[in-house]
């Protein structure tokens, strides 16, 4: 081997980094410690964020639950007291006409009663039950109908008898009633529902006669649908569609439910 390369083997290295110390066992288990405290910290800020959201959530949906109590209480007394007043008096002369028929009103009457004041506020009614009330309305109202009025009504009678929140038809049936029937000259009224496995179509036009004798205008009072429109977006956010279409002649209202 030539003195070259001995000399290359025998070169010493570069020097080693001076002023390099590994951290002692201390320092080590005190930063260790400080990082654990750091995420116990905020391990404990985030379940405590979690557990007020969730107190919010159950706040939140017991005041939506009040809302919708109070929104059905107000749909209650939306159903005009004149209705049951009028109702009473043509029953009343009804009587020395055909006993038979008033017996049958007074009962039709007692049942939309008993369901407006204690059946619809146990949660959620059958849809037999609902298409009852509606058609015990409806046979009140033909009570006070003239023949210029055509009326149509079309109820599903093979359908699922699923709960559904009390009273969502009712408004929409009773402004047809009040707004769409004419003292003067003919005038219309057509009511349909049609059901699916998951859905519910309900659809109600009526002629505008009324409303423009009275009031000169083409728009009826938007209480009962602004009540009902809040109800659904409530009860099915995302999963209804309520269309209002409005004509010279006419007033349609065709309210869409999903239940999927």
């Amino acid at each position: 081997m030539s003195s070259q390369s001995q000399n290359e083997i025998r070169q010493p290295g570069p020097p080693p980094l001076q002023g390099f110390k590994r951290p002692p066992y201390r320092q080590m288990h005190l930063f260790n410690f400080a990082i654990n405290s750091i995420f116990l910290v905020f391990f404990s800020l985030g379940m405590k964020v979690l557990e007020r959201q969730s107190k919010y959530d159950e706040v939140k949906k017991e005041l939506e639950k009040e809302k919708l109590n109070s929104e059905l209480a107000f749909l209650k007394n939306q159903i005009s007291p004149h209705f049951f007043f009028n109702t009473l008096n043509n029953i009343y002369s009804l009587i020395d006409i055909n006993a038979g028929d008033s017996q049958k009103a007074v009962l039709k009457l007692s049942r939309m009663m008993r369901y407006l004041l204690y059946e619809s506020e146990t949660g959620n009614s059958p849809l037999s039950r609902e298409i009852e009330f509606m058609n015990n309305y409806i046979d009140l109202m033909k009570l006070r109908m003239s023949d210029k009025v055509d009326l149509k009504v079309s109820f599903p009678e093979n359908y699922e008898n699923r709960g559904i929140p009390p009273l969502l038809f009712i408004s929409l049936i009773e402004n047809a009633f009040k707004h769409g029937i004419s003292s003067r000259g003919n005038s219309y009224i057509e009511i349909s529902m049609l059901t699916a496995k998951d859905s519910i179509t309900f659809r109600c036009v009526n002629s505008m006669a009324k409303i423009k004798e009275e009031n000169g205008i083409g728009h009826p009072p938007g209480i009962g649908l602004e009540n009902l429109s809040k109800r659904l977006n409530l009860l099915f956010p995302g999963k209804h569609d309520l269309k209002i279409s409005r004509s010279e002649n006419a007033f349609e209202v065709l309210l869409y439910i999903n239940f999927a």
